[in-house]
């Protein structure tokens, strides 16, 4: 800091001119590395590494994650931080060595709720440990849809007790649309309480795995 405040004051008029391009390099893009949430550019990210480590680069309603063989559990993303019945247009691509997973991620509160619409997955089912409770049709595809109980596990609230409702995609994509109203819907007639909203992403997450992802939310309504 001491030499850069020397330097400007040294160059004097023509700081300015120094500073926009730097301004500029900012405002497209942060490199986070640790857990943490925020906004950047209008969007709400967060960055969870249970451990290991992990580098989420964001942009404008876009983000590029890497994580490594060390990371128990990384989920990251950039949305909003108030959920909702969002209509989403994404795109992206992943690589992975093992169990990860594309999705609209998102927490309710009271009661406190974790939950999936999951586009894509690879070695491992995540609704599998679960109820699979029916089916959903929804945007050129069929999810199953799973509730479980996380007992005594991470939340925005704490350690805690807490459902988890998971969409799972019976064939892979990355990329398209997810009408979130029609998950929400098919939850609530399957007897499944929707509380507050609360943040709601597009994530990559990655468990035991190495990987790399780019997701893009190209458009939304509600």
């Amino acid at each position: 800091m001491f030499s850069l405040n020397s330097l400007l004051i040294a160059l004097g008029g023509v700081s300015a001119v120094l500073a926009a391009p730097t301004a500029e390099l900012d405002r497209r893009s942060m490199v986070v590395t640790a857990s943490t949430t925020g906004t950047y550019n209008g969007y709400y990210y967060s960055n969870y590494v249970e451990s290991g480590t992990d580098t989420l680069t964001l942009d404008t309603a876009s983000y590029k994650l890497a994580w490594t063989t060390a990371a128990e559990d990384v989920v990251a993303g950039v949305g909003w931080s108030t959920g909702a019945a969002r209509t989403i247009t994404y795109t992206g691509s992943i690589s992975a060595s093992g169990d990860s997973l594309i999705a609209l991620y998102g927490w309710f509160t009271n009661p406190l709720v974790e939950y999936y619409i999951i586009d894509s997955y690879g070695t491992y089912n995540p609704g599998s440990a679960g109820t699979h409770l029916g089916t959903v049709t929804s945007d050129g595809g069929t999810y199953d849809i799973y509730e479980t109980t996380r007992t005594n596990a991470p939340s925005i609230q704490g350690t805690a007790t807490f459902h988890q409702y998971l969409s799972v995609r019976q064939s892979n994509r990355v990329g398209g649309t997810i009408t979130t109203a029609n998950h929400f819907n098919a939850w609530k007639s399957l007897g499944l309480t929707l509380g507050t909203y609360n943040y709601q992403i597009m994530a990559t997450e990655g468990y035991q795995s190495a990987g790399n992802s780019q997701i893009t939310i190209t458009g939304s309504s509600q």
